[in-house]
């Protein structure tokens, strides 16, 4: 049995800024990841996108973090040596009926404190991006939402609170619990896990580890939204964009990505099989993005995913609106159903975990904590491996070192496999040096 002072289920982006905040206290802690890498399920499949905080409730908890999170944005990446594009977003609509809805949208970001915004007019947000179909009748202009990549940002959290202390117990799924005067006994499939405090971050399944130990007052229900990635010398527009359908809500989405490529999304909607698309949703994507976009060449199109997340419910079926952090017991924390903005939130929920924890243990802080994280520098190395990206050699190696254990673990810290072959040339090249690594002959 190992002993420790805090434990954090789950490896996602929330589970690893949760971790990496611990460790600015003076505390022992353990990361339980149940997948081979961190950052396998929800922050995976994402939509890259740091909000500027206009959609959220004022006064509520995801507000404050979403407008919070947003300013510190810049920092945190620099911190973590992790692209970041303030690029701005535009919510168009083509119907007269919507622009109260706009409206509505800029005065609730006013109040929650989102900086300069600003209503537009049709021919205003058309001169902004001329790739818009023509016809739009009105936008609401965010210049401070922005765009990075999920993983990445996860990953980058994760081994800086490794360098400050953190051990990891990755292949390791919790499958009881117990709780005594002295702290919380966690079963897993490896070894047992003794710690004083748990940091509950499972994301998809975060209402099935609270109902190990504690009935959650919250459970999670699950929907998808499917995507598709356009190459990087594609054109495309220089602002994300959400298209306003009617005044239900936002319909498509497109988000130029820190890489270079455009990733489209449409309506989320119940799911049938997680993280997998369907035929008929992607022709209708493709049917929309084109009706909004229309001079966009989707015969660039080099990759389909799909995403799910949790969307939480109380038990008579209420939806909620807002963040939910349950406390069933001191020394137990549960992020349960933490959707949209949840990336943007990240850090401020980890800091919000990890301060509660560091009182409840009367922790002091940690002064050794060093934030920073140095990137996988770009090098000269003449072998390049994966042609698309100029990935070399030698950044498939940090990457390995660091703790790649598969091509897509490499591809998550060096964007290997994310070119126009998508993996096809490097693939196997990548597969021969992660088996040299794990032979001792590199």
């Amino acid at each position: 049995m190992k002993f420790f002072d805090a434990a954090v289920i789950g490896g996602g982006v929330l589970g690893c800024f949760a971790a990496r905040n611990l460790m600015r206290w003076n505390l022992s802690a353990v990361l339980l990841e149940q997948g081979e890498d961190v950052c396998t399920g929800i922050t995976r499949a994402n939509s890259a996108i740091v909000y500027a905080g206009y959609d959220n409730k004022p006064g509520s908890r995801k507000a404050e973090m979403t407008v919070r999170g947003n300013a510190e944005f810049d920092r945190l990446c620099r911190e973590l040596e992790v692209p970041f594009s303030r690029c701005g977003s535009l919510l168009v609509t083509y119907d007269e009926e919507s622009l109260p809805r706009l409206r509505q949208k800029w005065e609730q970001g006013r109040k929650n404190g989102v900086p300069s915004l600003k209503l537009l007019t049709g021919p205003e947000a058309q001169a902004m991006e001329p790739m818009l179909k023509s016809g739009v009748k009105g936008a609401l202009y965010a210049p401070t939402t922005g765009t990075v990549n999920p993983w990445q940002l996860g990953i980058a959290a994760f081994e800086n609170a490794m360098n400050n202390g953190l051990i990891p117990m990755l292949n390791t799924t919790v499958t009881g619990m117990e709780k005594s005067e002295t702290g919380y006994l966690l079963k897993t499939n490896g070894e047992a896990v003794f710690c004083k405090a748990v940091l509950n971050c499972a994301g998809l399944y975060a209402d099935r580890v609270q109902k190990l130990l504690f009935p959650p007052s919250v459970r999670l229900q699950w929907d998808g939204a499917e995507f598709l990635v356009l190459d990087e010398l594609a054109p495309k527009p220089r602002h994300i964009l959400f298209h306003q359908a009617q005044s239900c809500g936002k319909g498509i989405t497109a988000i130029p990505c820190v890489e270079g490529n455009l990733l489209l999304s449409g309506v989320r909607k119940p799911i049938s099989t997680p993280f997998a698309t369907t035929p008929e949703g992607l022709r209708e994507l493709e049917a929309d993005v084109k009706a909004l976009l229309p001079t966009l060449d989707m015969g660039q199109i080099i990759r389909s995913f799909a995403a799910v997340r949790p969307n939480p419910y109380r038990g008579n079926g209420e939806s909620l609106h807002d963040f939910c952090i349950e406390h069933p017991a001191p020394g137990f924390y549960s992020l349960i159903g933490i959707k949209t903005p949840g990336l943007t939130c990240a850090n401020e929920l980890g800091l919000y975990l990890a301060a509660h924890t560091a009182a409840y243990l009367k922790a002091l802080p940690n002064p050794s904590f060093d934030p920073h994280r140095p990137a996988i520098p770009k090098t000269d190395d003449p072998e390049i491996i994966c042609q698309c990206g100029g990935v070399t050699r030698a950044e498939i190696l940090e990457a390995i070192r660091r703790g790649a254990s598969t091509v897509d673990a490499v591809k998550r810290r060096v964007g290997s496999g994310m070119g126009s072959c998508q993996g096809s040339r490097c693939g196997f090249a990548i597969e021969k040096l992660l088996e040299g690594y794990r032979n001792g002959t590199l």
